[in-house]
């Protein structure tokens, strides 16, 4: 059974910085791309940003480029979301997701974790 477990989350100011993790399980790690999406209140949910299995190929949604940084340990079946320069408008529960590519998990992944709250205070 493929269990994605997700932390770090909390609160914090803005211009702070946190760092997102999941732990996956039941899956070949490496084989899978891994991905993090996140749903505002009243919001639909949104990608924010995917890795390759190899970790070579990284994609972002816009608003985060040059801000969050996702990479993954592939010996701790771990993927990991730095995210620096907080803004309140990423206040949302983040969600890791596990798929197929770093193209169809932008749209379609498999797994999902259970999601971990971020707030950031203006």
């Amino acid at each position: 059974q493929v269990q994605l477990v997700d932390s770090g989350g909390g609160l914090v100011q803005a211009g702070g910085s946190l760092r997102l993790s999941c732990v996956a399980s039941g899956l070949t790690f490496s084989s899978y791309a891994m991905g993090w999406f996140r749903q505002a209140p009243g919001k639909e949910r949104e990608f924010v940003a995917c890795i390759s299995g190899s970790g070579t190929i990284t994609r972002y949604a816009d608003p985060v480029k040059g801000r969050f940084t996702i990479f993954r340990d592939n010996a701790k079946n771990t993927v990991y979301l730095q995210m620096n320069s907080l803004k309140p408008e990423d206040t949302a529960v983040y969600y890791c997701a596990a798929g197929w590519s770093s193209v169809k998990i932008v749209t379609s992944p498999e797994y999902w974790g259970q999601g971990t709250q971020v707030t950031v205070s203006s």
